[in-house]
């Protein structure tokens, strides 16, 4: 993997992170958990470059991103689809799901990551906040995407290092 500078990404961020997915990763008391994510985004704020990402409460994952201060996001080639598709349906909590993909972790700075990456976003996470019902100016957003009020906290990351394949 090759470090290079956020603005230096090809792809388009509405691509990078709606249609290709990401995987968000976290490591907990020695043990890696990832999920599966195509909400969040890249941009500016408070002066950093930075990532969003949003966790539902009763993700596993929520647990590791939490307990740590870095994240990161993989973003992998099409041909994963398959994995990407299994890490977002099946729970941690239930069995090693990253060890039934074959999908290698590796760390970069104590960070876990995928190995088979295109591209990685090393984030060290700056804010998090639950999102609220009542704040939603569109309500059918929030009768369509909370019918059971389980709202996602949203993290927003500084981008600390991009690796490249």
């Amino acid at each position: 993997m090759n470090k290079i500078t956020p603005e230096k990404i090809e792809r388009n961020p509405f691509d990078l992170i709606g249609t290709d997915w990401m995987l968000i990763t976290a490591e907990k008391e020695g043990k890696v958990n990832t999920m599966t994510a195509s909400w969040g985004g890249v941009g500016v704020i408070w002066n950093k470059k930075v990532a969003y990402i949003f966790i539902r409460p009763q993700r596993y994952t929520k647990e590791f991103v939490d307990a740590n201060d870095y994240f990161s996001l993989s973003v992998l080639p099409d041909d994963y689809r398959v994995d990407l598709t299994y890490l977002g349906r099946v729970s941690g909590r239930d069995e090693d799901k990253i060890a039934k993909t074959g999908l290698e972790v590796d760390y970069e700075n104590g960070v876990p990551y995928f190995k088979a990456s295109k591209y990685v976003l090393i984030c060290k996470k700056l804010y998090a906040q639950d999102l609220k019902g009542e704040c939603f100016i569109d309500e059918t957003l929030d009768a369509k995407n909370y019918p059971t009020k389980d709202y996602h906290t949203m993290y927003v990351a500084e981008i600390e290092e991009v690796l490249e394949a």
